[in-house]
C-alpha cells in the first residue's frame, strides 16, 4: 500500500494519534468512516451505471483473457522464432492470396516463379 510496510504504517498511526490527540480522535475516525462509506457507495453506483450502459452482452465477456499481465514477451518471441511455417504461408500475404486465386499451394519463401529471374516481392514496393 503506497510503498510502505506494516511497521511504517504503525509508526504513522501512532504519530497521528499523538498529534491529533484523544479528544479529537473519535471525530476524525467518524469522518474517515463516513468518507469510506460514501466512496464505496459512489463506486457501486458507477459500476451499476457502467453495467447498464454496456448492456447484457458484456456480462458474458471473459475479461481475464484480456489481462495484459498474462502476456510474456519472451514466450511470444520464442513461439514466433520456433514457428516452422514459411512467411508466405501466412493468410493475407501476397503469395497466399495469389495461391488462393490460382487454386494452388503458395510457393516457398525465396522461390521465384520463373527460373533465372529474381523473385519479386510486391509487398516490399
Amino acid at each position: 500500500m503506497f510503498g510502505i510496510n506494516g511497521w511504517e504504517l504503525a509508526i504513522i498511526l501512532v504519530v497521528a494519534m499523538l498529534v491529533i490527540g484523544p479528544e479529537r480522535l473519535p471525530v476524525y475516525a467518524e469522518q474517515l468512516g463516513s468518507l469510506v462509506r460514501r466512496g464505496r457507495h459512489l463506486l457501486q453506483n458507477a459500476k451499476s451505471r457502467v453495467d447498464d450502459e454496456l448492456g447484457p452482452e458484456f456480462n458474458d465477456v471473459d475479461w481475464s483473457k484480456l489481462d495484459p499481465r498474462q502476456y510474456d514477451p519472451r514466450k511470444i518471441v520464442r513461439d514466433a522464432l520456433l514457428d516452422d511455417s514459411p512467411p508466405s504461408a501466412y493468410p493475407g500475404s501476397a503469395a497466399a492470396q495469389a495461391a488462393e486465386r490460382n487454386g494452388t499451394a503458395p510457393a516457398p519463401a525465396g522461390a521465384s516463379a520463373e527460373p533465372g529471374k529474381a523473385p519479386y516481392d510486391d509487398e516490399a514496393t
